[in-house]
Parts: C-alpha cells; sequence; structure tokens
C-alpha cells in the first residue's frame, strides 16, 4: 500500500500537525518537532504529547506514516568541534522529542564540509554524530536525506550515503529518504523509464533497497546535475508526472512514507489525489 502524504505545520502545537494531514487527505506527514528556525525550543508538555498521540490514533496515523525532519540549522559533519557539538546537542534534543512523541524515526540532512574539511572527513564526522545519538536513544531510526549536493554539502552520491551507513555501528537503526528532485538535481536520470531503473538499480548495489525508508517527492525547477536544491510542484518542473506514475505503479515503494515538500501548498490535496489516481 502506498502511504502519501505532505509536510504540514505543527504550529501551535504538535499536536496540530495529524489534523492538518487528514484535512488534505495524507495517509502519510512530515512535520517538525520544534521550530526548525531555533536551536532550543520549551520541552514537550504533558498535553502537547497525549493530543498528538490522539489525534495520531484518531485519523489512523501510525508511527510509521509519520516522518519528523530535523532543523536545518544542524550540520552532523561541522568542520568546527564547538559548531559541530551544538549540532549534536540540537539532534540529540529532537530525536529525545520523537521518543516522547512515541514515533520511531526521523529524517535529517547530513551535513557539509563548508569547504574547511575533506568530503570524507565531513562524512566520518557525521557518521560519528549518528553513533552518538543511537547510542543515547532507543527506539528511533535515523533516516539520511540525499541532497542535491548545492554548495558544500554532502550525501549527493549512493557512494557517500554507503560509505556513511557503513560506519554506523547499529545499522538496524539508520535509513535512506530518497528525494527526487534531490536525485535528479544530483545526476541520477529519474526522467527517462530506462533512468528511472538504472537509478534504483545502482540504489540497491551500493546501498541495497532494504534500507529505503522513505521518499520526498518532489519535482525539480532546475535541470538534470544542476546541483541546485529548488522543489516545483508535481509536474511543474524538469522531472514532468512520469516518474511519480512509477512510483506509483511500484511495489518497492510500498509501506512507506512518500512525501510532498512542493512549494505551492495549496496544491497537496490535488497532488496526493492524482497520485492514488495512478
Amino acid at each position: 500500500m502506498k502511504y502519501i502524504g505532505s509536510h504540514v505545520s505543527a504550529s501551535g502545537g504538535v499536536e496540530n500537525a495529524p489534523l492538518n494531514a487528514e484535512a488534505i487527505g495524507a495517509k502519510a506527514f512530515a512535520l517538525f518537532v520544534k521550530n526548525q528556525r531555533q536551536w532550543s525550543a520549551p520541552p514537550l508538555t504533558k498535553k502537547n504529547i497525549k493530543l498528538f498521540r490522539k489525534n495520531c490514533q484518531m485519523f489512523n496515523y501510525q508511527p510509521f506514516q509519520i516522518l519528523p525532519h530535523d532543523s536545518y540549522l544542524i550540520n552532523l559533519g561541522h568542520p568546527d568541534n564547538k559548531s559541530l557539538q551544538r549540532s549534536r546537542d540540537a539532534f540529540l534534543m529532537e530525536v529525545q522529542r520523537c521518543e516522547q512523541l512515541g514515533l520511531t524515526q526521523i529524517n535529517f540532512h547530513p551535513g557539509g564540509h563548508l569547504q574547511q574539511i575533506a568530503e570524507e572527513e565531513c562524512l566520518r564526522r557525521i557518521a560519528e554524530s549518528v553513533n552518538i545519538t543511537l547510542d543515547r536513544t532507543k527506539g528511533v531510526t535515523l533516516i539520511i536525506e540525499n541532497t542535491a549536493g548545492q554548495g558544500s554539502s554532502v550525501g549527493k552520491t549512493f557512494e557517500q550515503l554507503s560509505y556513511i551507513i557503513d560506519l554506523v555501528e547499529d545499522k538496524n537503526r539508520i535509513g535512506v529518504c530518497i528525494d527526487t528532485c534531490h536525485a535528479y538535481a544530483a545526476g541520477y536520470d529519474l526522467k527517462t523509464a530506462q533512468g528511472f531503473e538504472d537509478t534504483w538499480k545502482k540504489f540497491d548495489t551500493v546501498i541495497g533497497m532494504r534500507y529505503l525508508s522513505a521518499m520526498h517527492l518532489n519535482d525539480s525547477l532546475k535541470g538534470f546535475g544542476s546541483h541546485v536544491d529548488r522543489h516545483a510542484n508535481l509536474g511543474k518542473g524538469f522531472l514532468g508526472m512520469e516518474p511519480f506514475k512509477r512510483i506509483m505503479l511500484d511495489s518497492r515503494f510500498d509501506n512507506i512514507p512518500l512525501i510532498l515538500e512542493t512549494p505551492d501548498e495549496s496544491l497537496w490535496r490535488e497532488e496526493i489525489k492524482e497520485l492514488y489516481g495512478f
């Protein structure tokens, strides 16, 4: 079964996220468990936690259908040790909030070297950050997202993602989220039928389909191999609708959250309906 949704607002409290997801006909959803533009946040209250769990139960959202996203401020591969520790502390707090909410996974951007250290050193720092977080938490799988390779960000190739996973000690609690826009901008041809098959064959060879835990369904505003991270609504970018139709018809993408992060939120209900129509 396909579980399609979008990254919904948690404004006013995390308990509002499942309500916002239900309102657009979503069968999955993503959210920020704290303000993504701030390092710290007030603790979740017992009321927040109780209402979030109640609302998820009311609309039959199980933990595997929910994909929290960490703050964009966090850089788990930061070259500066003080800044790296700040990111690690913030990431740990977000994973602990997921624990409190009864969630079982969190999606994160790997990080960037900021032109100050080698890519390989950055990847090692990310893996070390993951291991530290896993040691101090339980029950939450860390889902690493591929990137478009914009600026100094790492994670743009399957080989880089695999390098991180290889260094993770508890491989039962690491997964991958593939963003279609990022993959296309990074040079993976999801647009053509042959390119689509070649991309997923390479993913399976380099990483392994068993690690695919979620997807972000976004069209790309910029062209193939541009390394520019700019999302477009489905069918309104360089990818077009065919890759998303293929995803809907392919059982390899069953039973994981398929999350829209397309820029025009007013189209989310329509996009979800169109995807289910395939």
